[in-house]
């Protein structure tokens, strides 16, 4: 399954048998609220089953970081409730740039789950062009997915500071954040020395669609990734930098990017690592 779905292929897909239809997974959520429960229940994709960020594709804030990887039994709890099932397809959307749909898509991949795609333009992009939405909350059936780890490859704090080293680390934090004028979350401000600054938002189109594969990859070369060299990303707490893996994977690099699960909610809590800080890696 493709990284991307259209709109178009979704609406086809759900209106064809339901047999075949994909399990579609409303997964918004915003730092400073309103809670995505709350849109959900005013509105989401016909069939689609909400599931929440902080307590299934998260696990409990601490030490690991702001949003660090959920136990694999409670994210499998949670997929199963929502009616994934081994083998079948998922489509995960939200209503912002797409980044916790991405977080969903990765930690299925990360599940062992390959048949998953994030819808593109997301919850917008079906209301603009006026497709159906619904205020049904659907009781699917049991699904059986059993979470694999280890289907996506993750970095430590250690691997992460190598990778910057060694190969190319992206930061998906905006630029402030990154150069380290601002910190308004976590304990001190900055990068990890050598990433590279990658803002999420430039994988977007103005209409909040993705760009298309050779404008990623264009742009990942202007940042100074080379084909098959190796490649990871992070940002605050690990839920961005997914946007960063997808659109590599939507460019074609020939491997996944390594995520920094604990990402700078993580590295920023231990005094003993460097910060580096203006618009150049440190």
């Amino acid at each position: 399954m493709r990284p991307l779905i259209s709109t178009a292929d979704l609406a086809a897909l759900l209106a064809g048998p339901a047999e075949a239809a994909p399990i579609v997974l409303d997964v918004r959520w915003r730092l400073a609220g309103p809670p995505g429960a709350e849109s959900y229940r005013e509105g989401h994709l016909p069939g689609a089953v909400f599931v929440d960020l902080d307590t299934t594709l998260a696990g409990e804030p601490g030490e690991g970081g702001r949003h660090p990887l959920p136990d694999p039994a409670v994210l499998q709890r949670g997929l199963r409730a929502a009616g994934v099932r081994a083998n079948h397809p998922v489509v995960a959307y939200d209503d912002a740039d797409g980044s916790v749909a991405a977080r969903a898509w990765w930690l299925l991949r990360w599940a062992g789950h390959t048949e998953v795609a994030v819808l593109d333009g997301g919850y917008a992009a079906w209301l603009t062009e006026r497709r159906p939405v619904s205020t049904d909350v659907p009781r699917p059936v049991e699904g059986d997915i059993e979470v694999r780890p280890g289907g996506m490859p993750v970095l430590d704090a250690d691997e992460a500071a190598r990778l910057a080293r060694d190969g190319v680390l992206f930061d998906a934090r905006a630029r402030e954040r990154y150069a380290g004028e601002t910190e308004p979350i976590d304990p001190r401000a900055g990068h990890v020395p050598g990433a590279v600054n990658a803002p999420f938002s430039g994988h977007l189109r103005l209409d909040g669609r993705w760009l298309p594969p050779e404008a990623l990859a264009a742009r990942f070369a202007e940042l100074g990734l080379e084909p098959g060299a190796p490649v990871g990303a992070y940002c605050g707490s690990g839920v961005t930098a997914s946007s960063i893996v997808l659109a590599l994977e939507v460019a074609r690099h020939p491997e996944p990017a390594a995520l920094y699960t604990g990402s700078w909610s993580h590295w920023s809590r231990d005094p003993e690592r460097p910060a580096a800080t203006g618009d150049l890696p440190g």
